[in-house]
């Protein structure tokens, strides 16, 4: 699990305690830190999302904002998987802010980044650039580390919706990651029209969650999530940009398995596969930008 550092501060503005975990680093400049494959530099385009982002942070040991105080171009043939139109740099850093680790980290860092060419097949001067990072330290290699994710500039914008998601996060650890639906039943009502369809997911620890689904005659249909044993039909929908819509929204399958069905009749089916499509509509598109 991360660790979250408190009220993001930069560096040189924290107390000596907090300095004490720093580890006194050195930059690396032998030919095998060359020869590891690195992340490209993300290229300008769509914004970032949500989903973009909750994604980075849950696969990153390490999430920290740096200043590139030195690059240096690695040859070609010392950058394997190398893509057409790109340079690998080495690059030399200071870092600014650590937001999350689940180790310490020095004041300089190294690392490798692709960046795209510019129409002359020139890298392009990213010295004095803050960039975010998603990385993880190298194995004996003190201050030296790899790229998980592409590097990103740094801003004010960005800066305050990644430090919004790793609190998200820590707020929401017991949250399971959602692997598939295991059993879906739905039970018409007395009245025309009414109708209570359930839906039992399968987690990534083997916590329960569930979807109820509720129709009423002459009312919209209404849905929750409920993340616990108890099957609440008070349940809501996860608010937009929360952990609790990320599980869904990004996990969830385009249809109903067959073999989740615990109903045999057409009629039982068709309700509870028209339900879950109002679920998916609610809950909208789990949008990356990121690939």
């Amino acid at each position: 699990m991360l660790r979250i550092i408190p009220n993001f501060r930069p560096l040189h503005d924290v107390g000596v305690a907090a300095l004490a975990l720093i580890v006194p680093c050195t930059i690396l400049a032998q030919d095998p830190v060359f020869a590891q494959e690195s992340a490209p530099v993300a290229e300008a385009g769509p914004r970032v999302t949500y989903a973009d982002l909750v994604g980075l942070v849950e696969r990153s040991p390490l999430i920290a904002i740096v200043e590139i105080a030195d690059q240096a171009r690695v040859k070609a043939e010392r950058a394997p998987g190398l893509e057409p139109g790109h340079a690998r740099l080495y690059l030399e850093a200071k870092t600014t802010a650590l937001l999350a680790s689940r180790t310490p980290l020095g004041e300089s860092v190294a690392y490798l980044a692709d960046v795209p060419l510019d129409a002359k097949e020139k890298a392009p001067k990213l010295k004095k650039q803050r960039f975010i990072l998603f990385a993880s330290p190298v194995a004996g290699q003190p201050g030296s580390l790899q790229l998980v994710a592409p590097q990103l500039p740094a801003g004010p914008e960005i800066e305050a919706r990644l430090r919004t998601v790793i609190a998200q996060l820590a707020e929401a650890d017991p949250l399971p990651s959602i692997k598939g639906i295991r059993d879906v039943i739905s039970i018409p009502g007395n009245l025309a029209g009414e109708s209570e369809t359930q839906m039992f997911l399968d987690t990534s620890n083997g916590a329960p969650v569930s979807l109820s689904i509720i129709r009423r005659p002459g009312q919209p249909p209404r849905w929750g999530v409920s993340w616990s044993e108890i099957v609440d039909q008070s349940a809501r929908p996860p608010e937009p940009e929360t952990i609790e819509w990320y599980r869904l929204a990004c996990s969830l399958p385009p249809e109903l398995p067959e073999d989740a069905f615990l109903q045999n009749d057409r009629a039982s089916r068709a309700r509870a596969q028209e339900d879950y499509a109002f679920i998916l509509q609610d809950l909208g598109p789990c949008e990356h930008s990121l690939g």
